[in-house]
C-alpha cells in the first residue's frame, strides 16, 4: 500500500514517513497538506470505510489518494477550542501526481456519518486546476465535484479514470491534460453544475477535446446510487457514454 501510494503520488520512499524533525509548514500550504495526508493510514477497516459504505459506495477504497486519520483536529473558528475527530483525507494532486492540497471530511466517532460539527468538510492547499484522482487517465477521463459523487460513479464504472475537483468552481477550472481525447463531466443537477459543464464544454472546444455530460437522475450520482441502485444507474449511464466507451468501460450486468 505504501509503495503504491509513493508511486502514484510521485513521492520518494523517505517522504512516506511522517516528518518529525522538519520545521512546521506554513498553515494552508501544499507542504502542510502533504504532511497531513502522509500522517494517515489505509481506509479499509476504519470509520472512513464505514462512512463511505453507508453512502452506498461499493467501489474499491484502497486508492493512494485516500487515507484515514484517527484524530483529525477541528476548530470551528479562530477563537474556538480544538476538537479531535476521526476523518477521511483525500490528496489533491496536480497532473504530475504531486500533492498540492488535502480535503478533510470529519466523521462521527460512533456512527457511519459526518461529524456533528458546523463545517465537517474543508480543504487546504492549492486546489485550483487540481483534484482527487481515482485512476490514471490517458485519453478518457470523467470529472465531477464531490469525492462521494465520483466514488459512487466508480462503483458502477470501475475502469473509467476519474477526478473529483471538490466544487463546481474548481471543476470549471480543472486543468485539461493535452493527451485527453474525451472528457465526461459528471455534473450535479443544479445551476452550479450546469455552469461548470458549460465552461468545460467551451474549454474543450478550444483544446480539441470532446466533452460529454453524464447527467444523474436525481441531484447527484451518489443519490442515484442509493435511490436507484447500481443496475438502474448503470443502465442510464450506458445511454450517455460514447459508443467506443461502452465496451471499454461498462461493467457487465443485466441492466446493460
Amino acid at each position: 500500500m505504501l509503495d503504491e501510494a509513493r508511486r502514484f503520488l510521485c513521492l520518494p520512499r523517505s517522504e512516506l514517513v511522517h516528518p518529525t524533525s522538519e520545521p512546521p509548514a506554513p498553515g494552508g500550504s501544499p507542504d502542510a497538506a502533504r504532511r497531513l495526508f502522509l500522517a494517515g493510514r489505509a481506509v479499509v477497516g476504519t470509520q472512513a470505510e464505514a462512512y463511505l459504505r453507508a453512502r452506498g459506495i461499493t467501489a474499491r477504497l484502497d486508492w493512494p489518494s485516500l487515507c484515514f486519520h484517527p484524530a483529525l483536529w477541528y476548530r470551528a473558528d479562530r477563537d474556538a477550542a480544538r476538537e479531535s475527530w476521526p476523518g477521511l483525507l483525500a490528496a489533491v494532486t496536480d497532473a504530475d501526481g504531486r500533492i498540492t492540497g488535502v480535503h478533510r471530511t470529519w466523521l462521527d466517532r460512533q456512527r457511519a456519518e459526518k461529524a456533528p460539527i458546523a463545517d465537517p468538510r474543508r480543504a487546504l492547499g492549492q486546489l485550483l486546476g487540481n483534484g482527487v484522482r481515482f485512476g490514471r487517465a490517458t485519453d478518457v477521463l470523467a470529472a465531477g465535484e464531490g469525492i462521494e459523487t465520483m466514488l459512487a460513479l466508480k462503483s458502477v464504472l470501475p475502469n473509467l479514470p476519474m477526478i473529483a475537483a471538490l466544487s463546481a468552481n474548481h471543476l470549471a477550472a480543472l486543468d485539461l491534460a493535452p493527451m485527453l481525447a474525451r472528457l465526461y463531466v459528471a455534473r450535479d443537477r443544479d445551476a452550479a453544475g450546469r455552469m461548470a459543464a458549460e465552461r468545460l464544454h467551451a474549454r474543450g472546444r478550444e483544446a480539441g477535446i470532446e466533452v460529454c455530460d453524464l447527467m444523474p437522475a436525481r441531484s447527484d450520482f451518489n443519490v442515484d446510487l442509493r435511490r436507484l441502485g447500481p443496475d438502474a444507474m448503470l443502465a442510464r449511464l450506458a445511454d450517455q457514454l460514447a459508443p467506443a466507451d461502452v465496451l471499454r468501460f461498462l461493467r457487465r450486468c443485466d441492466a446493460a
